[in-house]
């Protein structure tokens, strides 16, 4: 049972009452990341996101972590595009103890001179640490091609120069302005009723800081070719990213795009997994995924392989994508893909964990919650002309771009590849 409150300074509460569970997750969002940042202020969110877990007026770092781990719980946080995380889990009886620790973090963190000089350092080798990885680094060349000069193509983490940037002042001055009552979510689900997180939260809301943030950059470059971001590295694979670019969480063709990604390459049912990795033998990985923003979003097909199968690799993609704009999918094969979907609703929402997420996510993203019944209804709706007609749609040439990490020395003869 999902319950939401909206108190007067802006701050909402919502709760997903799970009687059955043992225990209580905890969120508090906000709705501020990464496409929010200037871009002198690459990186901010993730830095802010690093030092409140750094001590507060009341709490050293090591007794933020003691006070929830203590209970056997555990606590953690992420940043994206467009939201920030801080969360934790615990018993169910340690509710208000996991609320204090959250609520203390977000309000009275103190952000010493010293732990941003520390934390600034630790950055620097997360941000190393991924572009050494190259299924990653494929991922980061790729966001930079698919949105070049807009912060949905720059590094979440921020840069060297970014991060040296933001002293101290900077970076209390950005989470007192947008880190705002009207853009934050206080998210419980597990063993509790909505009245008693209420009463707790109203007790700490007047704490908040007044506002309602800032407003991010919109997406209005339009792409009219193919494009291709190689980057040549000595590696054992050839990694890449083919990002497709496709519609916003708003659109209703998003749908189709949840079914036509089942088909495509998200499961070992799929066509990309059965063609390229069972029949071919010429990837252990490929897959794909997809993303949505406010306003746009990707599917994007990854896959490492060796550099002597990339050009028969996007052949057969190319292969499977022109399919899927020619005629609609099989009856059976559309079936197991729908069936697939539903069930991961249903999956995906059993731990009170994935329950808070769900609540926050579709809160900061929609301003309002689905429940599993609704969305499972909407995509069995789904009809498998609207799969080939979302294919046609977003399946054309002028909407790709390939990222490659890879010993290659050149582009030479893959942009042919690229049409569709």
């Amino acid at each position: 049972m999902y319950h939401i409150s909206r108190l007067e300074n802006g701050l909402t509460v919502a709760t997903a009452e799970m009687p059955h569970m043992a225990s209580v997750s905890v969120g508090l969002w906000v709705g501020v990341g990464s496409r929010y940042e200037p871009a002198e202020l690459n990186g901010v969110c993730h830095f802010i996101e690093h030092l409140l877990f750094k001590g507060t007026a009341r709490r050293t770092a090591r007794r933020i972590s003691q006070d929830v781990e203590g209970l056997g719980g555990y606590l953690n946080a992420f940043t994206s595009e467009e939201m920030t995380c801080y969360h934790c889990r615990a018993p169910h009886q340690h509710f208000d103890d996991l609320l204090d620790v959250l609520t203390d973090m977000f309000l009275h963190s103190r952000f010493a001179p010293e732990e941003i000089d520390k934390e600034r350092g630790v950055i620097k080798e997360e941000i190393a640490m991924y572009r050494d990885q190259p299924h990653h680094l494929v991922q980061e060349l790729l966001n930079e091609s698919l949105w070049p000069n807009h912060p949905l193509g720059r590094n979440l983490a921020g840069t060297e120069q970014t991060l040296d940037y933001l002293d101290r002042a900077r970076l209390v001055e950005y989470q007192r302005r947008n880190y705002a009552a009207g853009r934050t979510l206080i998210v419980v689900a597990g063993r509790i009723r909505h009245p008693r997180v209420l009463r707790a939260v109203k007790r700490l809301a007047g704490r908040f800081p007044a506002g309602t943030g800032p407003a991010f950059a919109p997406v209005t470059e339009v792409q009219v070719a193919p494009r291709i971001h190689l980057h040549t590295k000595a590696t054992e694979q050839t990694q890449l990213a083919l990002g497709i670019r496709t519609t916003s969480r708003h659109d209703p063709r998003r749908f189709p795009l949840r079914l036509l990604n089942v088909l495509l390459g998200e499961n070992a049912s799929s066509r990309l997994f059965n063609v390229i990795r069972e029949e071919r033998g010429i990837a252990y990985s490929i897959d794909t995924a997809l993303g949505f923003f406010d306003d746009t979003g990707t599917l994007t097909i990854s896959a490492g392989l060796d550099l002597d199968h990339l050009r028969e690799t996007l052949e057969l993609v190319r292969a499977e994508l022109r399919r899927f704009t020619q005629a609609a999918p099989p009856v059976r094969e559309f079936q197991r893909a729908r069936d697939y979907a539903l069930g991961q609703v249903d999956l995906g929402l059993e731990s009170a964990d994935n329950q808070m997420n769900w609540l926050g996510e579709q809160l900061l993203g929609y301003g309002r919650v689905a429940t599993a019944r609704q969305a499972k209804r909407r995509l069995a709706a789904v009809t498998r002309a609207e799969v080939l007609a979302a294919a046609r749609d977003f399946f054309r040439p002028e909407r790709l771009t390939l990222a490659l990490v890879s010993p290659l020395k050149s582009t030479r003869g893959l942009a042919p590849l690229l049409q569709i």
